[in-house]
């Protein structure tokens, strides 16, 4: 069974996607905001790919391409030089990620859950250091395109 067929919420994130993110410390600080456009896709029967394009308002931007590799079993591999982790859908709109900054002592758990009419998805991360949580970040994006 190919990624798109065993992973159908994935399929429904497919597009170009606008949102915030905002990072607090575990105090509700604003500790960073800036603007992301996002584009994912599906890349054959078992690969997942993700374009992240960060801009902050002093003109600071970054570009981070995130290539995922479908494990079967409803799971997805990611392993770039920044970051490793693995994802997997939970319900009909929600899907988990678990993931690791490489070389920091950090874990990161996000969810993701999409709207039902699939034009909009709220993602929520907690950033674990030594089992406790230093940071959250919080993401709303609308989708822009297909």
């Amino acid at each position: 069974m190919g990624l798109r067929e065993e992973m159908p919420l994935l399929a429904r994130h497919e597009g170009e996607w606008e949102g915030e993110y905002l990072h607090l410390g575990c105090d509700g600080a604003l500790l960073d905001r800036h603007r992301v456009h996002m584009t994912c896709r599906i890349v054959g029967d078992a690969a997942y790919h993700q374009t992240n394009r960060y801009t902050w308002d002093d003109g600071r931007t970054e570009v981070h391409e995130f290539p995922a590799v479908h494990l079967g079993g409803g799971r997805c591999r990611i392993d770039t030089d920044r970051l490793e982790g693995e994802f997997r859908e939970v319900d009909d709109s929600t899907i988990y990620l678990t993931w690791r900054y490489k070389g920091r002592p950090l874990r990161l758990f996000e969810l993701i859950v999409l709207s039902e009419d699939g034009r909009s998805r709220s993602r929520v991360w907690q950033w674990l250091e030594d089992g406790v949580c230093v940071r959250r970040t919080l993401i709303d994006e609308r989708r822009t395109g297909a």
